[in-house]
């Protein structure tokens, strides 16, 4: 199964648990491209419905695949070819049917998520056992809203460590997962 990646920000909880478009950051992009091509990930998508925020994403896009930064560094260039940045998970879930010609399964996931949960290695049998694609869902600020994960089709169990504190910044838990979905064990070929 082809795996996909979305990065989303909005509609996100903040602190004060309100709804808000969060900012796209410059790190997010770069860090979660290296790590979707370190585990060949078919695309990486960031969602945001605000119009500036996608022109300044673009930009960002334009520069590292085509402008000054795909000479000065080819391989960050490499990492950024498969990013797009859309309005909305159904422009993305669209572009992946465009591409696979089928939608993808979703796979919604967040430090807060409880309850009826899939597993990180249950995930990891979905993905190597099916045909098709899936689109995994990661939120940013303080998580997605309630509804929009719980139309997902799967909910998949958030990162925990050994402590009580659990807020990783998005981009650690992208690698984190992606380590868990897709990585090799050191006996792996």
């Amino acid at each position: 199964m082809q795996l996909y990646v979305a990065l989303v920000h909005y509609p996100i909880y903040n602190k004060n648990h309100r709804l808000v478009a969060t900012a796209v950051t410059n790190v997010d992009v770069h860090d979660i491209s290296r790590a979707a091509a370190t585990y060949g990930v078919a695309g990486f998508f960031i969602v945001t419905p605000v119009e500036q925020q996608r022109l300044l994403v673009s930009e960002l896009l334009e520069h590292w695949r085509d402008g000054p930064g795909a000479a000065y560094n080819p391989r960050r260039s490499a990492a950024i070819a498969f990013a797009r940045v859309v309005k909305d998970l159904d422009e993305a879930k669209a572009a992946i049917e465009a591409d696979t010609g089928e939608a993808p399964v979703t796979l919604g996931t967040g430090a807060a998520l409880s309850g009826d949960v899939m597993s990180h290695s249950e995930c990891r049998e979905m993905l190597a056992a099916r045909e098709g694609c899936a689109l995994m869902v990661l939120g940013t600020g303080w998580g997605l809203e309630k509804g929009f994960l719980e139309r997902m089709d799967y909910r998949l169990a958030p990162i925990k460590g050994p402590g009580e504190y659990n807020h990783l910044s998005v981009r650690s838990a992208a690698s984190i997962l992606l380590d868990r979905l897709l990585g090799r064990e050191l006996s792996d070929k």
